[in-house]
């Protein structure tokens, strides 16, 4: 008989039952870990009669159960003798059989799960590997300009290699910042978010470069600013004016460095021009302003709307998107503005969601084009360590789907901590472990 672990106790909500109560509709927890049981999840809503009984066969000395989750109250407890629960031998035998089944099952799902974190553990490393080179290269631009721009370089042609030899390769949000965590995470976000919408315009090697060179370096402007000026939320006229002088201080530090290709250069002036006209410095309109800043402009604006100064106007990146299409749609380039909601999707990595048994999760990997509702959702289970913590492919469990995107404002601050841990690391490549 599989014992409950000692320290599993009941939870707030929850009350204590035995087997005797369970029926179709009421909520159970198992004390169990999770590979202990053939269940996929330690605590669910019993789906039917057989799925009860299954459980009674377990013969666990107790389990819990939340009333608030429960659709039926369990039924009124019964003094029964443990010979009158036990199953029937056909039973007992169907559902070993079953049980088989699903662990097997569950050991590849757990495969699978690993293979994950495995390629989140990656994608960590390669952005703390590139966050500290662009922290230096931004730290030597004007003293040592060459050298500066070779590292960003590097990073840009990395990146845009990955993408071109890793067509299938998921964008990730392994978590949004609370707070501004400086130029290097913006820079990294942005050239991200711009090489995966030039990728999907299907531009050549050459222009992917220079689109992730002016991406990372678009703000260098900014670097003559105290920071009580880049994290005013409130600006007043005089001050947003000075403001925008960012974009042309960037420029005539690029034409400085002089290594820098014009094209580089015209992100760094013209990333906050807009096709009606409304941006600066310029107030370019259409086609005047160049391809590659009009890349990087919505990446950009992305990036600041899902990683604002002010963490709690923060949008989810489902917000975001919805924010663009709808109300800022005049202000974009149309068919970049189109290729970009594409490629990231209903639902975007780093997308809080509520799935149809009502769980919550986040998204963790894109949906296929060909099913644009079923990514792959990390769970929400604080009864599972979030280093262990269940990945659904909704495209293959099928019984499970979602029914709304959730606003970040409306969860928890531990659901949110356990759901996007690292809240400091923003966009990054998922690729194949090597």
């Amino acid at each position: 008989m599989l014992k409950p672990k000692s320290e599993h106790k009941p939870r707030d909500s929850e009350i204590s039952i035995d087997a005797t109560q369970l029926r179709p509709g009421v909520h159970v927890r198992l004390p169990l870990s999770w590979m202990e049981h053939e269940f996929l999840f330690n605590s669910f809503v019993i789906a039917d009669e057989e799925q009860a009984k299954r459980i009674a066969a377990m013969n666990l000395p107790s389990l819990f159960s939340d009333v608030k989750l429960s659709k039926v109250p369990p039924l009124p407890k019964q003094d029964v003798a443990p010979t009158e629960l036990q199953a029937s031998e056909a039973e007992r035998s169907h559902f070993a059989m079953l049980k088989a089944e699903l662990m097997a099952e569950k050991l590849e799902r757990a495969k699978v799960m690993a293979k994950m974190r495995k390629r989140m553990l990656k994608a960590q490393n390669n952005y703390a590997e590139s966050a500290h080179s662009v922290v230096t290269a931004f730290k030597s631009l004007l003293s040592t300009p060459k050298e500066s721009i070779r590292q960003v370089s590097d990073i840009s042609e990395r990146s845009a290699s990955e993408l071109l030899n890793n067509p299938d390769c998921a964008m990730a949000l392994i978590s949004e910042k609370p707070h501004n965590d400086g130029h290097s995470a913006h820079a990294l976000s942005v050239m991200t978010l711009a090489l995966m919408l030039a990728k999907r315009a299907e531009l050549p090697e050459v222009a992917l470069r220079t689109i992730g060179v002016g991406a990372l370096l678009h703000d260098i402007g900014k670097f003559s600013f105290h920071a009580s000026m880049l994290n005013n939320t409130k600006r007043n006229k005089f001050e947003e004016e000075v403001y925008r002088t960012h974009c042309r201080i960037g420029y005539e530090n690029a034409l400085k460095c002089g290594c820098l290709s014009p094209a580089m250069m015209d992100v760094i002036l013209h990333h906050h021009e807009r096709i009606n006209g409304t941006g600066f410095p310029d107030q370019l309109v259409g086609d005047d302003i160049s391809f590659a800043a009009r890349v990087v402009a919505i990446a950009d604006r992305f990036d600041n709307l899902t990683n604002p100064v002010d963490f709690r106007l923060a949008l989810s990146p489902s917000e975001a998107l919805s924010m663009m299409w709808h109300k800022e749609k005049e202000i974009f380039d149309n068919t970049l503005l189109q290729l970009f909601v594409r490629a990231m999707g209903v639902y975007p990595p780093g997308s809080l969601v509520q799935l149809s048994d009502e769980r919550i999760g986040v998204v963790i990997a894109s949906a296929t084009i060909k099913a644009p509702l079923s990514p792959q959702v990390l769970v929400y289970d604080p009864g599972v360590p979030r280093s262990q913590a269940i990945i659904i492919d909704l495209l293959v469990d099928t019984s499970s789907k979602i029914v709304r995107p959730l606003r970040l404002s409306e969860r928890s601050e531990h659901e949110i901590n356990y759901l996007l841990p690292n809240r400091r690391i923003s966009w990054f490549y998922i690729q194949d472990p090597v």
